[in-house]
C-alpha cells in the first residue's frame, strides 16, 4: 500500500484532471489508507439507513443521510448536520453506494468551506455487473476492507 500523503496527492491529480470542485477523489484502498494512517481524516457515510441496514456499513464511519428512503428524498439538514458534527479542519471523505451522491455532498461541503473534503470513488458497494449485480467489480466491499452487517 502506499502512504498517507501520496493518496492524497493521487486523489488531488484526479480532481484537477477531471475539474472537480473539492480537494481530492480517493479510490476506496486509498481511503482507508488515509483514514488508518491519519488522525485529521474522518469516512461521511451518507448511504440511507436502510442502505446500512441491509447492505452492511463501515465501523467508526460516521453517518448522516443525503437523502431518505424510501424515495430517496433529499435530507434539507444535511450541511447543518454536517457542520454539527464534523470539523471543517478535518480531512472528509464521504462515501455512497456507486460514488455519485459522495460526490454531490463533497461539493456541497466544499462550497461550506471544508477545504479537505474528498470524495471516495466506486463507493460501499461499487458499479454493476451485466447481471445487476453489485460488490463483484469494485467498491469498498470487493476491496475487502472491513464492514459489518
Amino acid at each position: 500500500m502506499t502512504n498517507p500523503e501520496s493518496c492524497l496527492l493521487q486523489a488531488h491529480q484526479r480532481v484537477t484532471q477531471n475539474n472537480y470542485p473539492y480537494a481530492g477523489a480517493l479510490t476506496p484502498n486509498e481511503a482507508f489508507e488515509v483514514l488508518q494512517n491519519n488522525p485529521s481524516a474522518i469516512l461521511v457515510d451518507v448511504r440511507s439507513r436502510a442502505e446500512l441496514e441491509l447492505v452492511g456499513k463501515v465501523p467508526q464511519a460516521t453517518h448522516i443521510e443525503w437523502a431518505f428512503y424510501p424515495g430517496m428524498v433529499a435530507n434539507p439538514d444535511f450541511a447543518q448536520t454536517l457542520q454539527a458534527q464534523v470539523d471543517d479542519d478535518l480531512i472528509v471523505i464521504f462515501m455512497c453506494r456507486t460514488g455519485v451522491r459522495s460526490h454531490n455532498a463533497a461539493v456541497l461541503a466544499q462550497q461550506l468551506g471544508y477545504s479537505k473534503a474528498y470524495n471516495m470513488l466506486e463507493g460501499f458497494e461499487g458499479e454493476a455487473n451485466a447481471l445487476k449485480q453489485r460488490t463483484l467489480i469494485n467498491g469498498w466491499k470487493h476491496a475487502g476492507l472491513p464492514w459489518t452487517n
